[in-house]
């Protein structure tokens, strides 16, 4: 039994106990709504697509040529007469006689009676019969698609949770849906916090940090399907702060905010928080991104969750966390990150009892085997090196490093798992 995050202090979590923990905080999910096909890409399925007819519907041909009435065991004749044509749009509902054949065009319902397709380039057609060359490679039932062959009627096509990307929404169209049931959008509230953090376009003080957190966010849960709520950036200020955090409390689904849940004196978010809602763990095991805060906010008890102030932290971070509490919102089970397994080009660091997500970028060798190397420098402030990623190398709590041809998990930042 999972414990509520709220019962389980201020111990040390693992990522995967942080990562059951929070689901916690959303008690329900968000629900759905019908919306048209057209406006779909990017959402997701509310519940499973059943499929109301066959894909295709008809067995059909599937190269242009003839469509033969074979009379099975006997060989397959050379010159066979015609009895009309079928072309793709018609249905000939009369059957063909045995010993005959149609003229056919690809996609086109096989007639009654039929079911061989030979090819256009194998035949000499004459006005009132076809020839066929090297008889003897015919295959009963060649070149012929089954009804149903792609989705047969009372098939799942789709399952609850699944996200609508292009084909998918080819795949819904096929059915003949021209609306879906979609979950509805998660609206979150984010801003940055900091006296430091200066909005992109302004002059840039001699302290000052241009603010990359709310773009990173902002892009994050985009692709995750939500709505934003862009809240700024706010100051060292316990009393805007919790302003700030009522008010995004009132209008959201979950608040996230970067930086300020440190235990520095001037971090006022973890305050806030508390005298707000219902402040939770707030210390995981994992590198980059250990300072991190969450809980429920007011009397709506809007999830809550306070990411660290380095850009590459906050990325990490909601990869592993933030992304469940969306999921969850999307009445989807807890599921771990998709991984797959790689070799080592270069010694990687780590230490043993956290878990290290390093930036990596992978490739294939020759014989198609997957290998990764990991960037360069791995500060958690250096943005660049998530430019270059094309993945996370995560070496678990029990890992200390990894060598030269160890194999070692990946999880993908380019959408490829």
């Amino acid at each position: 039994m999972t414990l509520s995050c709220f019962d389980l202090g201020e111990q040390m979590l693992s990522v995967d106990e942080a990562r059951q923990a929070l689901a916690t905080l959303i008690e329900r999910p968000l629900g759905s709504e019908q919306i048209p096909l057209a406006q779909a890409y990017g959402r997701r399925l509310a519940v499973a697509l059943q499929a109301p007819i066959n894909v295709p519907q008809n067995t059909n041909a599937a190269m242009d040529g003839i469509a033969l009435a074979w009379n099975e065991p006997s060989p397959v004749q050379t010159h066979w007469p015609l009895a009309g044509d079928v072309f793709a749009g018609q249905y000939r509902s009369e059957p063909v006689p045995l010993g005959q054949c149609v003229r056919i065009t690809t996609g086109a319902p096989l007639p009654p009676g039929t079911d061989t397709v030979i090819m256009r380039e194998q035949l000499d057609e004459q006005p009132e019969q076809v020839a066929i060359e090297f008889p003897e490679h015919i295959k009963r039932g060649q070149h012929v698609r089954q009804a149903g062959e792609d989705i047969a009627i009372g098939d799942t096509a789709l399952p609850a949770g699944a996200r609508l990307d292009a084909a998918a929404l080819g795949l819904i169209a096929s059915l003949g849906y021209a609306e879906i049931v979609v979950c509805k959008r998660p609206r979150v509230a984010i801003f940055s916090t900091g006296n430091e953090v200066t909005a992109p376009g302004e002059p840039l003080p001699q302290a000052g940090i241009y603010d990359a957190n709310r773009f990173t966010l902002t892009g994050l849960l985009i692709e995750q399907g939500a709505d934003v709520i862009d809240l700024g950036i706010l100051p060292d200020d316990l009393d805007a702060t919790k302003t700030a955090l009522k008010q995004a409390a009132e209008q959201s689904d979950l608040v996230i905010t970067s930086g300020g849940v440190s235990v520095g004196q001037a971090d006022f978010t973890r305050d806030a928080l508390e005298q707000l809602g219902r402040l939770a763990f707030w210390r995981v095991a994992l590198r980059p991104g250990r300072p991190m805060a969450c809980g429920w906010l007011g009397e709506t008890r809007t999830p809550f969750v306070g990411l660290p102030g380095n850009p590459v932290a906050v990325m990490v971070t909601f990869l592993q966390f933030v992304k469940t509490l969306l999921d969850r919102l999307y009445g989807q089970p807890i599921m771990p990150p998709q991984r797959l397994n790689a070799i080592a080009d270069n010694v990687i660091k780590s230490r043993l009892k956290r878990t290290d997500f390093i930036r990596g970028i992978y490739h294939t060798d020759e014989q198609g085997q997957l290998h990764v190397r990991s960037t360069s420098a791995q500060g958690s402030g250096i943005l660049t090196s998530m430019v270059a990623a094309n993945c996370l190398i995560e070496l678990a709590d029990d890992q200390d490093g990894a060598q030269p041809g160890e194999v070692v998990s990946i999880q993908s930042l380019t959408g490829w798992l």
